[in-house]
This record gives C-alpha cells, structure tokens and sequence, in this order.
C-alpha cells in the first residue's frame, strides 16, 4: 500500500477577503476625513499545495513523476554540473511536488539526494530549470564517559538515547572508536569488566533537525589500570591518531584481522581439540564470524602460500619483516590476486571466513610467529608508532592540550534524559 500523501494548503486572509465575506471593505463606516485615504492594490498570496511521494522500490523517477502529473520534464538532459542521476537513486527517497491551487501540473519539484544535497526543479512555462542546494549541518562537540560491564557497545548503548545519536549512529561511533585502537586493542578480548572509557566525538545537526555521527576527535581508555590516550590531528589534508607524545596510534601489525569479530578460542599451550578429540597445543587465536566475513592482511608483506594445508584447510601464509609471519586458517577462499610471491599492504583483505579443514563451524584461525615459533598475537609488543613530524609539533601540541580539556571538563548539562545505569555512562554537551 503506498503511503498516504501529505497535502499543504497556504490560507490568503486579508481585506479582499473581508471584503468578499461582507460586501464591505474593513476601513468602511471610519470618520470623515479632509484628506482621502491613498487607494493601494490589496496583496493576493497564491495559494499553494505541496504533495509528498515516495520512489517505490523497482520503479523509475519518470514513473513518479508521470503520477504526479509532471510533463516536459527531460531528466536525460539536465546539466551535468546537477548531481542527480535517475538511474542510482535509492527507493524510499521523497519527492516534493508543488503546485498553484489553479494548476494541474506541479510547478516546483524538490528531493534530497544525499545528506548534504537537495536539488530543486522549477517550471517557467514549458521550462524547467535545475538547481542543487546544499543543506547546512551544524558541527555540536559531545562528550560520553563511562565504566564497561560487558562491551563497549552496550556501554554506549545504554545511555545514549535515540534523540542524541540512532542505533546505527550509536553502533558507528563504536566501530570507529574500536578503529582508533585497532593497533593496540582488541575490544571482543582484551575489556574487562571495569574498565571505563571516555571520548569526545562530534555530531551533526542539519536546518531541518536531522542528526547524525561525525567523526570521533579523541579518546582515552583505561584497561586494568592502565590508560591509553588518542588525538585526532589532521595535517596536509590528513588525519590520523596519536598518543600524547605525538607517537601515531598506527602499529606495524593490527591486533585482530577480522572486524566485527568475537574471539571464540584464544591462545593456549594446551587444548582440547574438538574435532580430533584430543588435547594438543594450540598456537594461534580463533576468530568466530559468519562465512566470507573478509580477512585482512594484519601487517604489510609477501605471500608465502594460498592453498590446501591440510587441517588448516584454505591457507594463507604471509611474510613480515623482522622474521616475523602470519597465518590464516579455515578460509572459505581467497581474495582476487592472492597467490604466492604476491605483495599485500595491511588491512587489505587477503580472504574470506569459513570452516574448511578441522573445523566445527565457520572461524578464522590467526597465527603470529617470530623466527618460527608461534606467539601469542594479542600480547605481542609491537612498538611505539611513528613520531609526528618536527614541522608539525607545535600544531599537534596545541590541538593535544585542546582536545585534553574537553576529554577532562565536566559539563553541567545532561544530554542523555534516562536515568544513569550501572556503569554511570553520561554524554554531555560540550561548549
């Protein structure tokens, strides 16, 4: 059933009106006077009606328009500075039609087509003209703080409401928080009950009230007392993170090579084999994810091998610097141009998740080995990062002790209107 259409009536009240209603204009009966009042043209105010419909899903805008009674509207030949092609727009995308009480045919059209675009069409005559506005988004600065009883979504889950930031904006802002330490944390293992958080992240407000997430802008995270601090600073048209002695956030290796990801077992010397039915060691990490969940190179290197291996199943073995390598196990199958003696920057996916070889259900298995001899990768000591640049201390520095002060306020206003659960969350608005 298509959604019913709103229809938006413009009133004219005025004295042509009194006038029509009474047979008498309002001044009529007044005091004679010695000087004639100056005769003025009463303003009339076209009535207006503005009907809203929906792109369905599997019909084309001409279709929509054709509905709405639209003609001599020739989408094929609109500028191309116009961002708008019929072709990918997505279903669900409201259209505004307008038009003079009068007419039968809409003379305005208008429809967003992105978060930060909408484009107007306007009929004079047999014309139509094309136009994209943008929409302004007001930046507003945010401050969240709280403790962890199980995972960090859930923590924010909790104490955001939907007013501030939506479910999908809410998970959002986890992920990239989770991306921001994704060389020195592993959120599905490394938190720990107690462990408490805060960041400060920007949302966006646009003129019609609309929110949504920006970016995160800095963070720290104490995990068993200890406390790991991240600076967004951006430079030469680039952003990146560090910590607050200008040391970038970004390892050689990441922590984990799978995203969205639950570690199902982790590393142990001895372990009882589920398939085999025996205990034997087991020299890698387990990273439960639906098949062809994508498996991405954890450092920068060269393919060793991809293929069979036989209880790994699908194998890829990478080659590190330093003496180091990596192993993925169980994959469903391999990326495009993944064979030996290809070269693989990290973070590029190499595979995808699944459960070949002795495996019970779909996972990735990742070994870390130095020298041949496999470590545990999630307690591997990867160094410090990079410094930042000489040239660019200075900025860094008075972005780091701007950014420490709104880590550190302690707003008075709430934003969050429900009670404060268990782990104390709170989300403020920042100055």
């Amino acid at each position: 059933m298509r959604p019913a259409r709103l229809v938006v009536g413009v009133v004219v009240v005025g004295a042509a009106a009194a006038f029509a209603a009474t047979g008498r204009w309002p001044w009529h009966g007044l005091p004679p006077s010695d000087t004639l009042p100056v005769a003025t043209r009463p303003v009339v105010t076209v009535p207006v009606k503005e009907t809203l419909d929906t792109l369905d899903r599997g019909e084309t805008v001409s279709d929509l328009l054709a509905r709405n009674g639209v003609a001599n509207l020739d989408l094929s030949r609109l500028d191309s500075s116009v961002p708008f092609d019929p072709r990918r727009l997505r279903p669900g995308l409201v259209f505004s039609f307008r038009r003079p009480d009068t007419a039968s045919a809409p003379t305005a059209i208008s429809v967003r087509t992105s978060p930060e675009r909408r484009v107007l069409f306007q009929r004079t005559g047999d014309q139509w003209n094309t136009v994209a506005e943008p929409i302004a988004w007001k930046t507003q600065t945010m401050r969240i703080q709280g403790g962890i009883d199980n995972s960090l979504y859930e923590a924010l889950d909790a104490q955001v409401g939907d007013d501030q930031l939506d479910g999908a904006d809410r998970q959002r802002l986890a992920w990239d928080l989770a991306d921001v330490y994704a060389w020195q944390v592993d959120f599905t293992r490394d938190i720990q009950p107690g462990d408490r958080f805060q960041v400060v992240f920007e949302r966006l407000v646009s003129e019609d009230g609309e929110v949504r997430f920006g970016r995160v802008l800095a963070a720290d995270l104490t995990m068993s007392g200890k406390s790991l601090t991240a600076f967004r600073f951006e430079s030469e048209g680039h952003s990146a993170f560090y910590d607050a002695n200008g040391n970038s956030l970004r390892r050689a290796f990441l922590r984990a090579p799978v995203q969205f990801r639950r570690i199902s077992s982790s590393f142990a010397r001895a372990r009882f084999h589920p398939v085999l039915g025996i205990t034997r060691r087991h020299e890698g990490t387990d990273y439960a994810a639906a098949p062809g969940t994508p498996v991405m190179a954890a450092g920068d290197g060269v393919v060793l091998r991809a293929g069979w291996a036989g209880g790994y199943g699908n194998l890829i073995e990478l080659r590190h610097r330093n003496g180091i390598t990596t192993r993925y196990g169980h994959l469903r199958g391999f990326a495009r141009g993944i064979h030996a003696g290809a070269r693989v920057e990290q973070g590029q996916t190499i595979g995808y998740v699944g459960s070949s070889g002795l495996a019970t259900g779909p996972h990735l298995h990742y070994e870390f080995r130095v020298n041949g001899v496999a470590r545990d990768s999630r307690r591997v000591e990867l160094g410090n990062g990079a410094p930042i640049r000489d040239g660019l201390r200075a900025g860094f520095q008075s972005e780091r002790d701007r950014l420490l002060a709104l880590l550190q306020t302690d707003a008075p206003a709430a934003v969050a209107a429900a009670p404060a659960p268990p782990t104390e969350t709170q989300a403020r608005w920042l100055p």
